[in-house]
């Protein structure tokens, strides 16, 4: 009689597990909660696209104010209202500047006729890179997107942008090509002027996306497979929110 008491209490507490917790797990995994807080707790999502933390807050861009292609001024406050992206390049670079720099003109020409979209270029070597030199620069690439500012200015503040404030590594190396060393990564940017990338597959951001991989490549010699294609997706969806 014992054993027969214990089976029916056994069998009762699983009918009240099930009956309580099963619908609220099935409610957050529709909600994606679990992935959302159970995991790292690293991102928030909206629209499908996480938005990139430091210190639990959203990571914004930060202030900046530099000159452009045209000698005019352009800040940070230019790009409200848009999506962008943002690249720290420098026009004598002989490695992978030009190939970031052409698949940045195909998001041009991708959405040429979306007045909401844009680029923000800053020069990490601006002593040599003048208005002048990037308006060249310009020319020999086919940039004709008037949201697309290739910007100089005071060397420490462009440093401290790329390093600190974008976290998108950038520094002169003598031995690099060039003499500068810079990731050729690209930062996506949304219309309010927070950074926000997709997730991989753990569900964390994937914070930046490869700029030095064309779509045709594929994938480099290390094995790392471009964004373009993706980078083109994630902007679409943040002109439609």
């Amino acid at each position: 009689m014992n054993k027969k008491y214990t089976y029916v209490w056994v069998s009762l507490v699983i009918l009240i597990f099930g009956i309580i917790f099963i619908p609220r797990i099935v409610e957050r995994l529709k909600a994606d909660d679990v992935v959302e807080i159970d995991r790292m707790n690293t991102t928030s999502s909206d629209g499908g696209l996480s938005y990139v933390l430091l210190n639990g807050k959203k990571r914004k861009v930060p202030s900046f104010q530099f000159i452009n292609q045209d000698s005019l001024v352009i800040s940070d406050k230019d790009y409200l209202g848009k999506v962008f992206v943002v690249e720290f390049f420098f026009t004598r670079c002989p490695s992978i500047c030009p190939v970031m720099t052409k698949n940045l003109v195909a998001l041009q020409n991708e959405f040429v006729n979306d007045e909401s979209f844009g680029i923000a270029s800053f020069s990490i070597t601006p002593d040599f890179d003048t208005p002048q030199v990037l308006k060249e620069y310009a020319e020999k690439y086919g940039i004709t997107d008037m949201d697309w500012h290739l910007m100089t200015g005071k060397k420490q503040e462009i440093y401290d942008l790329a390093n600190s404030g974008f976290n998108i590594f950038a520094a002169e190396m003598p031995d690099a090509p060039g003499g500068f060393e810079h990731s050729g990564l690209f930062a996506l940017v949304d219309k309010n002027g927070y950074i926000r990338s997709r997730k991989d597959a753990f569900g964390n951001p994937i914070v930046y996306y490869r700029g030095a991989i064309t779509e045709e490549m594929g994938e480099n010699s290390e094995g790392e497979k471009e964004q373009i294609g993706i980078l083109k997706e994630d902007i679409k969806r943040l002109l439609e929110e």
